[in-house]
């Protein structure tokens, strides 16, 4: 349960820099994301998870992020 309040409050921290450091470039970004076929919008969520799980893996191998036991 802890992993996944953690995983959450990450994602919220991510999801809120974003949006106070460059609120102007999200009409933007939406604009780009809207001319994306499916397919690519597919790809491109597959490689943020990607990514996503690489970067926990090594924050977890780290130490970061709550314990495991």
């Amino acid at each position: 349960m802890a992993l996944i309040l953690w995983l959450i409050g990450a994602a919220c921290v991510i999801e809120g820099l974003v949006l106070a450091l460059a609120p102007s470039r999200i009409p933007q970004l939406l604009a780009l994301i809207a001319a994306m076929t499916v397919s690519q919008r597919r790809m491109a969520g597959l490689a943020a998870l990607a990514a996503g799980v690489a970067l926990l893996w090594l924050a977890r191998s780290l130490g970061f992020g709550p314990s495991s036991g």
